[in-house]
């Protein structure tokens, strides 16, 4: 069992100390396992296939690595209102975690907490980056997604600012993106 802790324990590394009953099962081990784990205490079980190891230190950031592995699809990521909070764009205070998986991927939750936001479009891979070792979508499908969503034009003009500022975004797609903002409130 030593060899199968010291296994999750290198994948629960990356992600805040969780792992999933896909992880386990990319490692070859049963779906049970988890749960025998965590009846032992050696894991604690957080929500239907998403554990944490006790041992692992809180952070700020855990809500935000559970949100993303609590959907179980493994190209979700933070998106939306919460990718802007972030990556520091710019004021938005949101009141859910925004989490974006494909379109086709089925869910199988029949309910999801209220405290998320759950947002369905196929992103591309160029459409994906990382926060803090969190998927999260890159400042340009952000601001998109803002623009989209209807997100106040001075938080999506702050978030323009601010990423073209720290390179996040190229010249071009700041002025494309402001032709968006100005199209979508004519």
């Amino acid at each position: 069992m030593a060899e199968v802790w010291d296994q999750l324990w290198d994948v629960a590394v990356d992600q805040y100390g969780y792992v999933t009953s896909g992880d386990a099962s990319a490692l070859g081990l049963a779906h049970t396992v988890l749960g025998k784990m965590a009846k032992r205490g050696r894991l604690v079980r957080i929500s239907f296939g998403v554990y944490r190891f006790p041992e692992w230190p809180a952070s700020a950031n855990d809500s935000l690595m559970e949100a993303v592995l609590w959907t179980r699809v493994p190209t979700a990521v933070l998106s939306h209102d919460t990718a802007l909070d972030v990556l520091d764009l710019c004021d938005v205070n949101p009141a859910k975690i925004h989490i974006t998986i494909p379109k086709q991927r089925p869910l199988r939750r029949a309910q999801f907490p209220h405290h998320y936001s759950l947002h369905r479009e196929d992103l591309a891979e160029e459409q994906r980056g990382w926060w803090e070792q969190i998927p999260t979508v890159t400042a340009d499908t952000a601001i998109r997604q803002g623009i989209a969503r209807d997100l106040r034009p001075t938080l999506i003009e702050q978030a323009i600012d601010a990423a073209l500022r720290r390179s996040l975004i190229n010249p071009a797609t700041a002025d494309q993106r402001r032709h968006d903002l100005k199209e979508r409130f004519r």
